[in-house]
């Protein structure tokens, strides 16, 4: 018995091909926003919470950050510089990232650009998706909509093909309409 065979495991794990468009997976959630099925409602709690509490605790961090600065005693114009670089930027990123839940960016190169800006103010970002999660899985809106209008261009696609084209004549075969 030389031949190996397929493990069960290997087997449920091998892709299939089904027809038409697949939709895209979702952080967290994978394709379990389709349906919302798969513990989506558990899911979409967990990132509410997770989201929230690690917004807190980065509040709590740049609050430490702040409190650092003030016992370096650099001055009171740095220490407001700080707070409102912080809050312009998680302004920024809270707007970027809502932005990114309905729409693709029209510039890539430009959302590559703001990543730094986004990193710093990561809490905007995490309120963002606190506040999203609320309502749907965040980017939920944006991929249903690609995904509802690929299935119906499919579906287009499909249902103008009709017959076998191997069955079909070549145009010299093929009768000539409204000539007898």
């Amino acid at each position: 018995m030389s031949e190996q065979t397929p493990h069960r495991d290997q087997a449920a794990t091998e892709p299939t091909n089904p027809e038409g468009p697949q939709p895209e997976p979702l952080r967290f959630f994978g394709t379990t926003w389709v349906e919302h099925d798969g513990g989506y409602g558990l899911r979409r709690a967990a990132v509410a919470v997770g989201s929230l509490a690690a917004a807190a605790a980065g509040g709590f961090l740049l609050r430490f950050a702040y409190q650092g600065l003030t016992l370096a005693e650099v001055g009171g114009f740095v220490g407001i510089l700080v707070v409102v670089m912080f809050a312009v930027c998680s302004a920024i990123a809270f707007r970027k990232t809502w932005e990114g839940f309905t729409r693709r960016p029209a510039d890539p190169a430009r959302e590559d650009a703001l990543r730094s800006l986004k990193l710093i103010g990561f809490v905007g970002s995490l309120l963002a998706y606190f506040l999203r999660s609320l309502t749907e899985a965040p980017g939920e809106k944006l991929l249903r909509s690609e995904y509802e209008a690929a299935r119906a261009a499919y579906e287009k696609r499909r249902a103008t093909r009709t017959g076998n084209p191997a069955a079909r004549g070549t145009k010299a075969n093929r009768p000539r309409k409204g000539r007898r």
